[in-house]
């Protein structure tokens, strides 16, 4: 049975009173009680990305599902949209910081190899609202028509941890960016331990193993003594 104030999920890897921490560093605990109070609200924000396809108030009773009708506050579509603005970016940055990094050990199947942690990334492009202000930071995508078309699209480059799927980094831009530089921008995390904001790798370094592209059109030219290949 959970136990009270518990969400499922979302409170058994991201207990309160770490959502209260990250509040408390970005100044963002309310003085007052509201209907909404911002340590909900982050774990709002949380299930909208859990039920992408569902408006505000189909995600507030998605999240609220186990909690008696009785003791759950029905807000209204505009006081979600609210207080998800009162709350602001900053909560959920520093939450992110807190979270994320690897988990596997030497134990997990396909985290390690030769001593190596295994790390990939990879891209995608995700579909924003359609507002003045994401079209000026984003842009909408050209089609052949080089006409604009569709939403604007936010391209995301995520850097994962083989074996578990455990999300080390990310970064996200305009959908014009390609992967490549957002994957330049995400070799800071690649290093021993991959810690917090550490420096990044010098290829040149004979104590750094540069990372290369994988491209389906690169071919194997010669098979060298493992674990080099020459392409």
């Amino acid at each position: 049975m959970w136990l009270p104030g518990h969400l499922g999920a979302l409170t058994r890897w991201i207990p309160p009173v770490l959502v209260d921490e990250v509040l408390d560093a970005a100044g963002r605990r309310e003085k007052r009680v509201r209907l909404l109070p911002a340590r909900v609200v982050v774990y709002f924000v949380l299930a909208m990305a859990l039920f992408g396809d569902c408006g505000y108030r189909r995600v507030w009773s998605a999240l609220t599902a186990g909690w008696p009708r009785t003791m759950v506050a029905d807000p209204s579509a505009a006081a979600l949209r609210q207080a998800r603005r009162r709350l602001g970016v900053k909560p959920l940055a520093l939450l992110f910081d807190r979270l994320r990094g690897p988990v596997g050990t030497t134990a997990t199947p396909g985290v390690f190899w030769r001593g190596l942690r295994l790390v990939a990334w990879d891209g995608t492009c995700l579909e924003v609202p359609d507002s003045p202000a994401n079209v000026a930071c984003f842009s909408r995508h050209v089609a052949r028509t080089t006409r604009p078309a569709g939403y604007p699209q936010v391209r995301l480059t995520a850097l994962v941890e083989c074996g578990t799927r455990a999300l080390i980094d990310a970064v996200f831009g305009p959908q014009q960016y390609t992967e490549l530089p957002q994957a330049r921008a995400l070799l800071a995390s690649l290093r021993p331990g991959i810690g917090r904001h550490p420096p990044a790798p010098d290829p040149a370094s004979p104590r750094e193993d540069p990372a290369v592209r994988g491209e389906r059109r690169r071919r194997v030219r010669q098979a060298c003594a493992p674990p080099r290949y020459e392409a």
